[in-house]
């Protein structure tokens, strides 16, 4: 098993090239497969959650060509199964796009019933009832989500709650479907909106996606394309709390700063200096941090995905801090593995209330999920000795090259796989 191996208190500096969205990329790819053309896709981030939808796309007939490391060719017209295996749902829970993609292109879809991250339930009802209302007849059976249709026909929605998962697969769906349909209440996240832009470089016609109501005019058939995938916001903010939490001055290349806003506000609000650029943003954090509440809401409010990484930056503040996760139930375990490094926490329900404290010390930890496996490996560059994080399989699902990347701003990290590797890496920093 591979671990991380961390020699702290090191300051981050210097520049971070921030890659593609992968919450972006893996919609664009399922969405792909819907023109018999060839479809030609970069600005990929190479992580194992890519790879894994490329080989179940590739698995039911289409053409998939990696041109490079982050640029793919694909081409749907060879599909000619509709049944998505678990083997791959269970790895990557977002292989259930290809349930809106595969229903909008053929009418016909089977999916297994999605696995993923272990951060608590993320139910699929939003995106079957959006399926049902285009007309589509949905069953479960054998652990498979089926759905059918004669012909999907468009139709009025309101979510019951906000879903980034089914605003984007009923978008798919209702792309092919024969009228308008207009969809409310639905998520505003910016990978929604470049699934809508990608669809339309297709041929589809969607308006307002980043606004409440989605509106799609169905189209008879998708043609070639050429697409670039938007930089990945989480992968930028995780960056920009390493520099937080290690006392550092990083800049954040090939990043779109409008969709950093909470997470600058944030920095901002502790005491971090933030500069703006065109397509970068530079954090400098220099002395102790003050303390701050966090609530995590759908775009444009705090993003879940960034809550562990500000959670190990305001354990090493000034002061009370408090966290309210209120869209993930099992988002705090890695507060359970900062606690062995020396914060102070108390959760209760979906309440975190942290006591700063002056620093932590290295550590064994395990890494519980993607974004609190990222976390911890901050937690360790801020830590006084050594830390190993544990899982980082986690980790690998979403952020590319991160321990290159980490070292490039001066960070001490290795990956290892065994006690040999550990025992190198310890003589090597004394």
């Amino acid at each position: 098993m591979e671990q991380y191996i961390i020699k702290g208190g090191t300051p981050l500096v210097g520049e971070v090239q921030i890659g593609g969205a992968k919450n972006a990329a893996l919609a664009i790819l399922a969405a792909a497969i819907m023109t018999d053309e060839t479809v030609t896709i970069d600005n990929l981030p190479d992580v194992n959650d890519i790879n894994v939808l490329l080989e179940a796309i590739s698995g039911i007939g289409a053409m998939v060509q990696r041109i490079d490391r982050h640029t793919v060719r694909i081409n749907g017209s060879g599909i000619g199964d509709f049944s998505i295996e678990y083997d791959y749902i269970k790895k990557i829970r977002a292989s259930y796009y290809l349930l809106g993609a595969l229903l909008g292109k053929y009418n016909k879809a089977e999916v297994a019933l999605p696995g993923g991250c272990n951060i608590g339930s993320r139910p699929i009802d939003q995106h079957l009832k959006g399926f049902k209302a285009l007309g589509a007849d949905v069953v479960i059976e054998h652990g498979k989500i089926i759905a059918e249709a004669e012909q999907l026909r468009g139709t009025h929605l309101y979510f019951d709650v906000v879903s980034v998962g089914a605003t984007i697969n009923v978008m798919m769906a209702a792309a092919m479907a024969d009228g308008l349909t207009i969809m409310e209440n639905v998520a505003k996240e910016p990978h929604v909106v470049d699934v809508a832009n990608f669809l339309n470089s297709m041929g589809a016609n969607i308006k307002g996606a980043g606004t409440d109501i989605i509106k799609i005019r169905g189209v008879k058939k998708l043609h070639k394309a050429e697409y670039s995938i938007i930089p990945d916001q989480i992968e930028a903010g995780t960056f920009m709390f390493a520099a937080a939490a290690t006392k550092g001055d990083v800049t954040v290349m090939n990043v779109i700063p409008k969709h950093l806003e909470a997470t600058t506000a944030k920095l901002v609000e502790i005491g971090c200096e933030v500069e703006e650029f065109d397509d970068a943003v530079r954090v400098v954090s220099k002395g102790r941090l003050n303390h701050t509440q966090v609530k995590t809401l759908p775009y444009p409010g705090f993003p879940t995905d960034m809550q562990p990484q500000i959670g190990v930056t305001l354990a090493l503040c000034n002061g009370t801090s408090t966290i309210t996760e209120s869209i993930f139930e099992n988002r705090f375990k890695y507060l359970d593995e900062l606690a062995r490094m020396g914060a102070n926490i108390k959760i209760e329900g979906n309440s975190a209330t942290i006591e700063g404290v002056e620093g932590f010390s290295g550590a064994r930890v395990s890494a519980p999920d993607l974004r609190a496996g990222a976390a911890l490996v901050i937690a360790g560059l801020a830590a006084d000795g050594i830390t190993i994080v544990d899982d980082i399989v986690y980790i690998q699902r979403g952020y590319e090259r991160f321990e290159e990347k980490i070292r490039s701003l001066g960070g001490m990290i290795e990956k290892v796989a065994s006690e040999k590797d550990i025992q190198k890496f310890q003589f090597k920093v004394g």
